[in-house]
């Protein structure tokens, strides 16, 4: 005996249900830091300085100056280091220049830049920190 298949005169599509609404590979965390990138080898990621809203003299900035200097900004606060920053004894014979949260210079193009949500980070390798400072608003920024 032959069964024969019946076909459907409705037009509903089928409905397609997935077992996991989570997206692959993808990890959901509630941690904030956990969205920035890890980095590898001897870089360092670094959140370039952010200007406050209202100047000195009572100007208060646009968010487009904002951001600007941001990108601009040659100064920043070091957030995570790669396994193997300061490790060559021969480079760093003094140990590490800097660590994690101390503030930072380096070049203007220095670095990846990496947008994120409010602005972005910059990956920079080890050697290409050149000074750190205490107070970030003491260094005269300028874009």
């Amino acid at each position: 005996m032959i069964q024969k298949e019946q076909l459907s005169t409705s037009k509903v599509a089928p409905k397609i249900s997935l077992p996991n609404k989570e997206l692959v590979g993808v990890q959901s965390t509630k941690n904030e830091s956990a969205k920035l990138p890890t980095p590898t080898g001897w870089r360092l990621l670094v959140l370039p300085f952010k200007q406050k809203e209202k100047t000195k003299g009572g100007i208060i900035m646009t968010d487009d100056a904002i951001d600007r200097s941001q990108v601009a900004s040659t100064c920043g606060v070091v957030l995570r280091m790669g396994p193997d920053c300061y490790r060559d004894k021969e480079r760093y014979p003094d140990g590490p220049w800097c660590k994690e949260k101390d503030w930072v210079i380096f070049a203007r193009y220095a670095g990846s830049r990496i947008k994120i949500e409010g602005g972005e980070v910059r990956l920079l390798n080890d050697d290409e920190v050149l000074a750190t400072v205490e107070n970030p608003e003491s260094i005269f920024h300028e874009f």
